[in-house]
């Protein structure tokens, strides 16, 4: 991971604008008066999930750099070093060769992917691994939808099928899947003879593998029955969660993520129909990857073993509290006029809520799927609070009349309780802890006042950023209609049928908007999506696989997410009906000023045509303008 990419990963952007502005939760996104124009009505637009901002008045957006560059007036590598030491990153020098060199590796990972999944699914080599996920319960479109594969038992196999793809042995040696021998320039395969668990970013690009050994080796196997990929340039395991890249979409919508243990864990779960699931791979869930999570929902569910509802359980939920809503820590550094600043530690300022999901019926979710699924959606649903839970696993065969035990029980909880931020919801625990212990609530809350030893640090580096004066939107009218009717259009792909018949592409404002109405139509009548839901990421890969010009993708795939952002914002509460009399709305204005545009044009000609008494001329746009005058005048503003 470059430093840019590094720096965006560990800073949220919501965080990072609210120093500067106050954001409004509006659906999904944020809102606020845009910083950059005078306004009255809020269109500066910020998502979490996407992690960029827009203003629909002005016209700019970008993403977190982009931001604090216009706002402070700075250039790309100002920006970088004022926002690394809020990132907690040491800046090194910038090299663009870093990003060059993070591409080769994804590409390595992505080939090394594809090469053992197709071993499991083709090769005889294979077929105890294959025999063993279909005995786990693992239907073959779950194997093929999470790429499951195997590695060959052979010392070099994967390297050479690399090497012949024009991969180095230091390339393939960086991405983690071979092991170079101690005091030798040799290197050999890091995983031999196991079942392949890729390990995908949360934008889907595999960076890793977990390898399960396989069946027949697991009784003799000394390495241990999983070995992971080590830390790589592009995989960071305190930054990842399995399977966030096809759950993040489920989290979103359902305002949940379930935190399970195991990977199989979370592919069993989203097999069964429950795929709003992650797995954190037996570790605790560390601020990255709770940032991570929080772009899409603030509600938290942990699985956890049932032989691991006493100790370890306590342990965690106590674990992922502290890390979770932790104390603001504060970090210095210097700003670019050499002022020494304090800044919030972005890693630390969460704010969700916890629940636990007792297992039952198994020792883990996959086993409880195998053995009942609905039991499985059962325990989610009847999940308790991470309080709850804990109070009732500190008290499990706790002796109370014994009076250390009771000092121990009270340390704990109180630890606990100091973390909730809601005031009712923390006096309602005083009370049930006082009534718990037979002691005064008064005790209690004295233990906690002397427990605090710092007050909540106010953030001294907001300063009111004052626009200019007078200043007027860059946007046309048009384009504004332009956009916000390809937005309804994919927030409602049913209706583009309906707006193909009345706006064609030159009809719409801006090149970008006219090529992407046009792919758009082309995406659907080909058949490639489905019209009752758009894709971002289909549509986006089917625009990658058809269009050979980088820069026209990447703008268009930039246009991709300033229109899903501008439909969150205007109509995120819209039905489909009250969708398309909105559309309807939009498609008379654009029609009326693309026609008035037109009828325009044909004036500055005809005056030209009878200044040079061009009677033909003249006589043929005559007929064109009373024909677009009648066209003007038959509007029909319900259609």
């Amino acid at each position: 991971m470059d430093q840019k990419d590094e720096i965006k990963s560990r800073l949220d952007l919501v965080e990072v604008i609210r120093e500067y502005v106050p954001l409004k939760a509006v659906g999904v996104n944020f809102q606020a008066r845009c910083p950059f124009h005078r306004e009255k009505t809020p269109s500066f637009v910020v998502s979490p999930e996407r992690q960029i901002w827009k203003c629909f008045g002005c016209g700019k957006g970008g993403d977190v750099f982009s931001f604090v560059m216009e706002l402070e007036g700075l250039n790309f590598i100002e920006a970088l070093r004022q926002l690394a030491p809020k990132a907690g990153v040491q800046l090194k020098s910038y090299n663009p060769q870093e990003s060059s060199r993070r591409n080769r590796l994804l590409d390595i990972m992505e080939s090394a992917a594809g090469y053992y999944h197709k071993l499991l699914t083709e090769s005889d080599d294979a077929k105890s691994a294959l025999d063993y996920l279909r005995g786990r319960g693992l239907a073959d479109e779950t194997i093929e939808k999470w790429k499951i594969g195997y590695s060959r038992d052979s010392w070099d196999d994967v390297l050479k099928f690399l090497k012949n793809k024009r991969f180095s042995e230091q390339e393939i040696f960086l991405s983690g899947l071979t092991v170079k021998k101690e005091n030798a320039n040799f290197y050999y395969d890091r995983f031999r003879g196991r079942i392949m668990f890729p390990i995908n970013d949360y934008n889907g690009n595999p960076v890793a593998f977990s390898a399960r050994v396989s069946p027949e080796k697991e009784a003799t196997e000394k390495m241990g029955k999983y070995i992971n990929s080590p830390q790589t340039p592009v995989y960071d395991k305190s930054r990842i969660l399995f399977g966030l890249d096809k759950a993040k979409q489920y989290i979103r919508e359902l305002e949940t993520a379930v935190i399970v243990e195991g990977q199989m864990d979370a592919i069993s779960s989203h097999q069964a129909g429950v795929k709003n699931v992650v797995a954190s791979s037996g570790t605790a869930l560390g601020p990255e990857q709770v940032k991570l999570i929080k772009r899409y929902a603030n509600n938290f569910l942990f699985a956890f073993d049932s032989d691991a509802a006493g100790e370890l359980a306590t342990n965690r939920g106590e674990e992922a509290t502290r890390n979770l809503v932790d104390e603001q820590q504060k970090v210095e550094a210097e700003d670019r006029f050499g002022k020494i600043r304090k800044y919030v530690d972005p890693t630390l300022s969460h704010d969700i809520n916890i629940k636990i999901i007792k297992i039952f019926d198994g020792k883990d979710p996959d086993e409880c799927i195998r053995n009942n699924p609905e039991l499985w959606k059962q325990a989610i649903k009847n999940a308790v609070s991470a309080m709850d839970y804990y109070f009732e696993n500190t008290f499990l065969n706790l002796d109370l009349s014994d009076i250390g035990n009771k000092k121990k029980a009270a340390a704990k909880i109180l630890k606990a309780i100091m973390n909730i931020k809601n005031s009712v919801e923390q006096d309602s625990w005083f009370k049930k802890l006082a009534d718990k212990l037979e002691v005064s609530e008064w005790v209690l809350r004295e233990a906690i006042a002397k427990q605090k030893q710092k007050s909540a640090f106010k953030n001294t580096s907001v300063r009111n950023i004052q626009p200019e004066k007078n200043l007027q939107s860059s946007i046309s009218q048009l384009e504004m209609l332009s956009e916000s009717a390809l937005a309804l259009i994919l927030k409602f792909p049913q209706h583009l049928s309906h707006i193909v018949n009345y706006v064609k592409p030159e009809m719409l404002a801006g090149d970008a908007e006219k090529i992407f109405y046009k792919k758009l139509i082309i995406y659907y009548n080909n058949g490639a999506g489905n019209t009752s839901l758009f894709d971002s990421e289909d549509f986006k890969l089917w625009l990658k696989n058809n269009i050979e010009d980088e820069q026209e993708l990447a703008n268009l795939e930039e246009l991709v997410n300033i229109l899903l952002l501008l439909a969150d914002k205007d109509f995120y509460e819209l039905d489909i009906n009250k969708a398309k009399i909105e559309l309807n709305k939009i498609i008379n204005q654009i029609k009326r000023k693309y026609l008035t545009k037109k009828m325009l044009s044909i004036e500055s000609q005809l005056s030209f045509a009878e200044k040079n008494n061009e009677n033909q001329e003249i006589k043929k746009l005559s007929e064109e303008f009373k024909s677009v005058s009648e066209e003007m005048r038959n509007l029909d503003y319900n259609n």
